[in-house]
């Protein structure tokens, strides 16, 4: 057993902290730990794949395009990111981690 509460990574660190908490075929079900981390600049996440994601503790900013929409994250705040849809993190809280739970599975034609 584990907690996605402990092992937050390395306090600090340039890089997200991802963990792959379960597999199967075209499903990942991840555990993200940010802290004052954001997309670098000019970058768009443009998966081939939805995301739900959840944030568990600390706070964030997602920007999308088309439509061009800023969501703010708290704790139980959860969304679903559809395929294709481009995206950014703009803002992670900087003085504590953010917990992110994210699933990614098939964009089904």
């Amino acid at each position: 057993m584990k907690n996605l509460f402990e092992s937050l990574g390395e306090p600090g660190s340039p890089e997200e902290w991802v963990d792959v908490l379960a597999a199967a075929g075209d499903v990942r079900v991840e555990r993200i730990v940010s802290q004052g981390h954001a997309s670098p600049e000019g970058f768009w996440y443009d998966q081939q794949e939805h995301e739900f994601v959840a944030v568990l503790q600390g706070a964030a900013r997602l920007r999308f395009e088309a439509p061009d929409e800023i969501v703010e994250l708290k704790p139980g705040d959860h969304l679903t990111i559809r395929a294709r849809r481009r995206h950014r993190v703009e803002w992670t809280t900087p003085d504590g981690p953010t917990i992110w739970l994210a699933v990614f599975f098939p964009a089904v034609a």
